[in-house]
């Protein structure tokens, strides 16, 4: 399960990305092209440079993710797919750095991720990807998509907050749940 979280994770967040190669344009990073971060990292990180524009992608989202949370008036009780609570989100961030330090590249580890990650962007497919996760109900709120019932099991869990994502938007949708109280 922590694997279909990272997965997820990482596939949104480099969909997300704007910079040069623009595709959704959620974050202003260029981290993933080829005369962007990756040249950086694959200079400075040789053996692992692929996790690290990953990592960074991520990192980028994360911030937005919480920003967004930050503007409800309760937003510790706000669930999203880069914010599941301290031990879950302890336990995915070890995972990644276990991942990174195995030698393989992110598309060997998760190989969901080949689903999303292509070499240039193609919207249908990230949204035929989303499509795969079924559909969300949800309302517009301030702070972003507000899944409708409390959080289901993990895995529907997951596979909620990432149907969240459709319709595709401009800026960032947060899809997220309100943990009960």
């Amino acid at each position: 399960m922590i694997d279909s979280i990272l997965t997820a994770q990482l596939a949104i967040a480099w969909a997300g990305e704007g910079g040069e190669e623009p595709r959704l344009g959620w974050w202003k990073t260029d981290l993933q092209s080829e005369f962007g971060g990756e040249d950086f990292f694959r200079r400075l990180l040789p053996n692992s440079w692929q996790w690290a524009v990953f990592q960074a992608i991520r990192e980028a989202a994360q911030r937005t993710d919480a920003q967004l949370r930050e503007q409800d008036h309760d937003a510790d009780r706000i669930l999203s797919l880069f914010c599941f609570g301290f031990e879950i989100d302890e336990r995915v961030d070890e995972r990644l750095l276990d991942l990174k330090r195995a030698g393989t590249t992110p598309i060997e580890a998760l190989p969901g991720l080949q689903d999303v990650i292509t070499e240039d962007w193609d919207s249908d497919q990230f949204a035929q990807w989303l499509e795969g996760h079924g559909t969300a109900n949800f309302t517009t709120v301030p702070a972003g998509r507000r899944l409708k019932g409390k959080p289901p099991s993990l895995e529907l869990t997951v596979q909620h907050l990432v149907a969240g994502f459709q319709p595709l938007s401009d800026a960032y949708p947060l899809p997220h749940y309100r943990r009960p109280s």
